[in-house]
């Protein structure tokens, strides 16, 4: 068998492909696609790493194969570069995702076809607290994008044409490496370049209620939403992921406990209109019981967010 990553050069990519190197799914080959070439996270003679933009006309029917059971679609251009962006925003995040579900159809109907979707398809007048019955008022194209694509996977997936399963993913904190174009990035940043001795920016106000989940979590979760029986899902296949509601002051609060207030110090505050306006559009507070019910897991207080990108990525607090 053979399960496909698009995405695969991403953080989420290498770290999704690690954990299915070391989980129990048999599989043969496990390619690794992207924009750019992904690396070979462990030097696995079963990864295949592939250079390619399944925009293109005729991409995605390539990759494709009869031997595919999963894609695993991860691939995607991000909040604030989809705003910016606008016409690739919707080739990359809606014209692939078709492409891809068109591809699985004609060439094995039927592969479990596992979307990473997000929360930024909720929007505007929300409820206190959200779950998947809230209707999805996206207020971004990258929302709206996301929304569509969900849509359509529900109904390949009750058409038999693929076997979906869409998990929109709350924000993953704290994210190693540098600052990407996602209006979330600085949820990251305000946690890890002060633990890394550099200054951060936070754009928003410290109020702002946020839904975050760490990496650990994320990826057991997106395993988890593979391999359980279609069935599981009922007659629909989205499912919000659990998170963990905080606000920016809370997160800043931990910190300031686990890293001292040198370190907190390090952040300063500065608006910034265009990311406050998408962000503050995203839900603050959400009910995780159907996911808990199907098995998913959820992270504990934000202090365990912090020591685990301590722990991971060997910094050390002042």
């Amino acid at each position: 068998m053979q399960i496909i990553i698009t995405g695969g050069a991403g953080f989420l990519g290498q770290r999704l492909a690690k954990a299915l190197l070391k989980s129990s799914l048999a599989f043969d080959e496990l390619v690794l696609v992207d924009i750019v070439l992904p690396d070979n996270p462990g030097n696995d003679n079963r990864i295949s790493c592939l250079q390619a933009d399944l925009s293109k006309e005729g991409a995605a029917q390539k990759l494709i194969q009869p031997e595919t059971g999963f894609v695993f679609h991860l691939a995607a251009v991000v909040s604030s570069q989809a705003e910016k962006e606008f016409d690739l925003g919707w080739k990359v995040n809606l014209d692939t995702t078709r492409n891809l579900l068109e591809a699985c159809r004609h060439q094995h109907p039927g592969i479990r076809f596992v979307f990473a979707s997000g929360m930024a398809v909720y929007g505007g007048q929300l409820p206190p607290v959200i779950n998947e019955a809230t209707v999805v008022t996206p207020q971004s194209s990258y929302g709206t994008q996301k929304a569509i694509a969900e849509l359509l996977i529900n109904d390949y997936s009750r058409k038999n044409f693929v076997d979906g399963r869409v998990l929109r993913l709350p924000t993953i904190c704290v994210r190693p490496g540098r600052p990407n174009l996602a209006a979330s990035s600085f949820l990251s940043s305000i946690i890890r370049e002060p633990i890394n001795g550099e200054k951060a920016v936070c754009p928003v106000s410290p109020d702002l209620p946020v839904l975050l989940a760490s990496p650990d979590t994320i990826i057991e979760n997106i395993l988890k939403g593979a391999t359980l029986a279609g069935a599981d899902f009922g007659g629909w296949r989205t499912v919000n992921m659990p998170a963990v509601g905080v606000t920016v002051q809370e997160m800043l609060d931990s910190l300031e406990r686990i890293a001292g207030k040198e370190t907190r110090a390090r952040v300063e505050f500065r608006p910034d209109p265009a990311i406050n306006a998408i962000v503050s559009s995203w839900p603050g507070a959400i009910d995780n019981s159907r996911a808990l019910g199907l098995g998913f897991n959820v992270d504990g207080p934000f202090d365990g967010f912090i020591t685990q990108f301590i722990a991971q990525n060997e910094a050390k607090p002042d």
